[in-house]
This record gives C-alpha cells, structure tokens and sequence, in this order.
C-alpha cells in the first residue's frame, strides 16, 4: 500500500453536493448542476485520487426552463443494487418563503451511462432526497422536511423516512420522522449506511454557508431512535476562520477494497477570505470508525484539509488539468453546459457552417426560458479564455459575444453588436447584484471575425479584442473587480451566447474555437 498526497479540493470548480458511491472498481462522485443542463454531473476514478468527468445524467428527463435562479436539481445521491444504479434528485421549482416547491424523483439504468429510466415522482415534502437499500430487500427514502410554519428564514426541521415500493414505484406505507436535527439547525443532506450493528444518518447541518457541518447519528432499528454523536460536529469550519477551506459540510462515505474509509463533502476556497467565486468545490478526507463505533478523520481533527493522503493500491500522483479547447469540428464537447434547455440543433449545430459551431439567437441575457449559452464551469482563479466569432448584426438589440455569468443578475459581457452611427461595434456590459450597467466605449470593427479574450487574475478581469490576422490584443473596456461574481451557492460559468430582442431566431453567429487555459497550477 501506498500513501498519496493530494490537494484538495478533488473536483475544482462548481461542484457542489458531492455524493460518493463504488461499484465493483470504481467510484463515482455526483454533484449538484441547479438550472444548468445536462443536469447531474458525474465524475470517476479508480484510485479516489484523480478523477474524470465522466458523463452528465439528466438529459431528455427534465424540462427546466421559467426555474428560479439557485433553484432546478439539487443533492443527487447514486445508489447500486440488483445490477442496477439508482439516482434520486430534487427538482426545485420555487424558493420563494415560506414555502418550497421541491419535487423529488427517482430513475434507473444498468450503466452509470444508460439508458436512464423515465423518471418516477416520489414526493415535494422535502429536498435532498436519498435512497436506503437495506439488507432485508427493502428500499427507503429519506429527505428533508420543510414546514414553512415556524418562524426562521430556513425552515427545514429535520428528516423523515418513507418506504419505497419498485412494483408499484411509489412510496407506502408511514412516514417515519427519524431525526429532529440538533441546535445548528438547517438539518438536510441525509444519508443511512449500515455499519456492524447500528445504522448510521449522516446529515448535512448549520446550512451551506459558513456554519455548514456534518452531524451523525445512529439507531439498532432503521427507524429510530437515533442516538446523536456526543462530539458533533464530525466536520465544521465554523470555528476554523484561518482554514482556507470554509462551509464545509455535505459529507458522504465509501470504503476501499483495502478497507480504508474515506468521506466526500463540499466546500468553499474563499477569494482574499470573502467571496468563493468557484461556488462550492469537492474535496475527500480519510476517516475510521472508533472502537466506540463513531466516524472520526485520521487526523485527529474535525475540519477541513487542503493536504491530506489517499492510500493507494499502486503508486500515483495526483493530476490537476483544468484545460480546455474545443475546435467545433462536429460534436459538443460534454464539457459544455447550457441553462435551463438542452443544446441541441435547434439552436446549436456543425452542419451549418463546416468547422464552425452556429449558435441561433435566444432570449436577452435574463431569460429564465430560452438563453442561448454555451458554458464551462470557472475551476482556477487565474485563467484565460477566448474565442473567434463571425456575426453580423443588424440592430442594436442583436448581440453575440463572450462572457463570465454567474447568474440572470450577475454577469459581465463582452459582445458585437449594432451601432447606428458607427456599423458593427464591440461593446461590455455588467450586471452587478441586477443593478445594469453599460461601458460608454464603443469599438468600430472591421468586416470579418474577431477574437474575444478574457484574462482573469484573482479578483480581477479584463476583456480584449484583436481582428483581422492582427496578432495585439487591444483591452475592451477598463479592468474590472470579479468579486460580485462570487455567488456561494452555485459557481461562476465562462462561455459563448447569442442574443436577439428584436425577433426570435433573428441572428446567428459562428464560433471558430473556445479556449479556456487554466493558469492556478502552471
């Protein structure tokens, strides 16, 4: 055996909700994708300490559009039994308090790749659902509970526990409240394993913000009553102000061949200690189970680590390449997610143009329904990204461009447009906390296309521009603080998007290439 060292987080970037599950010899990490689509991202590995992005599961099941900002797929958990892998997922349509529109479904496939099943509603009481199978045969479901009659902002009072039927795949017989949750309040993210005796719940509390933990419990009966750890938090940085990983919480657990246990949770790496811009990351720490029976991290501690050590079977290091390119050359790269509808030919397509991606204008910018957006999740807080366009607009409500988007009222936008004075223009624009701002610079461009940049140092970022075989980059723009960026829940997105608020489908532009070089770990 060996002892890896790695850096966390593992999966850099918006990867929030972090489920870990292994089936035969490999695991699986599955994390929160909100309003962007394909939704559920799946990650692999054989070693837990590299991992691949494997495939995004949610496709053709889910139609997400009019959904809330920081609303849509919440908490996948994956399951394995029977040959067959299960995912449960919430799908949040409201978030308006006090109440919680959140309804939960479950699919199954034979293959982490497919074919998925059409999905099977389960229930809207709570979100963060999580399938049990337990050894009698049986499947339960767990999740939150939300009653929007008491008086705090975050109304979730623990946690309730139903059976699940596969004939007639709904949910029977009692609901079972199996924990009240403890003072850190906000209790969610509940999962059952069994271990020697006992069952063990292990939940996610204090919320997702700074306070955010882990708390476990445990029972003889799957039903309860649940004794609760007399040491909770198992994990916490609330109280670890100097730690560079904060908010950790959402923790999962799975056991190697070797025997070693390890957990998966969520977690934030604060830009100058304010603002997590990369939303909420994964990282994984080694933990044992005491003689006592209680779950504890190798370390001694109860916190958070950047550096830790994974045993491996066989020696490996551990590889970070955020780096991505796609020429456009007849197929979307998997790495690209949209909002809210699929990328499909309807608005996206090769045949168009040969060795060009034709992108067919959506709605404006802050559309809930049908924004045309291709994006990639922000990993490096240092990066670069471009890309070249060929547009013609004709008015000025017609745009195309590159941008950084946090969210429909947080998004900067570098972009072509129309100018009645001076033709085809280059222009940025910024939405700050839904507060609108328009750059007085406006760029004559010569005819053809022209390649748009992005360079991101930190908390700043600047546009530029070149056109032509013309090989300076001129700067668009002055620079700009990247800080309102840092949403906390969900993380920052660099892609491509067209826009037209004159006619639907009134302009297209095409895309030569979209380049995105991560800087942090060069």
């Amino acid at each position: 055996m060996y002892q890896t060292k790695i850096t966390n987080p593992i999966l850099p970037g918006f990867n929030p909700d972090p489920y870990i599950l292994k089936v035969e010899d490999t695991y699986y990490i599955a994390v929160s994708s909100f309003e962007w689509l394909p939704g559920v991202r799946v990650y692999q590995s054989k070693d837990l300490v590299n991992w691949e992005h494997e495939t995004d599961i949610l496709t053709n099941q889910i139609d997400l559009r009019g959904n809330p900002q920081n609303g849509s797929i919440w908490a996948p958990q994956l399951s394995y039994s029977e040959g067959l892998f299960f995912l449960v997922y919430t799908d949040v349509k409201s978030t308006i308090r006090p109440f919680k529109d959140s309804h939960n479904y479950l699919i199954s496939a034979p293959s982490i790749n497919g074919p998925w099943s059409a999905p099977v509603y389960l229930n809207s009481s709570g979100f963060d659902p999580s399938l049990f199978h337990d050894t009698d045969g049986r499947k339960w479901l767990l999740n939150e509970i939300w009653d929007y009659r008491i008086e705090t902002g975050n109304k979730s009072v623990g946690v309730v526990l139903q059976e699940y039927d596969v004939e007639k795949q709904s949910l029977v017989g009692s609901v079972y409240k199996i924990f009240d949750g403890t003072e850190l309040a906000k209790t969610e993210a509940p999962h059952i394993y069994r271990h020697n005796d006992y069952y063990y719940l292990i939940t996610a509390e204090g919320g997702t913000g700074s306070g955010h933990s882990v708390t476990v419990c445990r029972a003889k009966e799957l039903t309860g009553p649940y004794e609760l750890d007399p040491l909770y938090p198992m994990l916490t940085a609330s109280d670890k102000p100097q730690s560079p990983l904060q908010c950790s919480g959402h923790g999962s657990i799975v056991q190697t061949p070797m025997g070693n246990w390890y957990m998966a949770y969520l977690c934030t790496r604060p830009l100058m200690g304010k603002a997590a811009i990369l939303g909420r990351e994964t990282a994984i720490q080694e933990v044992y189970w005491t003689d006592d029976g209680w779950l504890r991290f190798v370390d001694g501690g109860n916190g958070p680590l950047v550096e830790t050590e994974i045993i491996t079977a066989e020696p490996v290091v551990q590889r970070k390449n955020t780096n991505f390119r796609d020429d456009f050359t007849g197929i979307l790269d998997k790495e690209w997610n949209s909002l809210r509808i699929l990328a499909d030919e309807s608005w996206c397509d090769f045949t168009s143009r040969e060795g060009y991606l034709r992108v067919i204008s959506g709605d404006s910018i802050q559309s809930l329904f049908e924004h045309h957006i291709l994006a990639i999740r922000q990993k490096d807080f240092q990066f670069t990204a471009s890309t070249k366009i060929a547009y013609t607009p004709k008015t000025y409500n017609q745009m195309a461009g590159l941008l950084l988007y946090l969210n429909d009222r947080n998004y900067l936008y570098a972009y072509l447009t129309y100018d009645e004075n001076k033709g085809r223009v280059l222009r940025l624009m910024k939405c700050s906390d839904g507060e609108f701002t328009l750059s007085p610079d406006i760029i004559s461009t010569e005819e053809g296309e022209v390649e748009l940049k992005i360079e991101v140092n930190g908390p700043v970022g600047s546009f530029h521009y070149r056109m032509g075989d013309k090989s300076i980059w001129l700067e668009l723009g002055e620079p700009q603080d990247l800080l309102f960026l840092a949403g906390g829940f969900t993380g920052n997105f660099v892609g491509i998007a067209v826009h037209d608020m004159d006619r639907k489908a009134g302009s297209y532009a095409d895309f030569a290439y979209f380049e995105y070089l991560g800087l942090d770990s060069k």
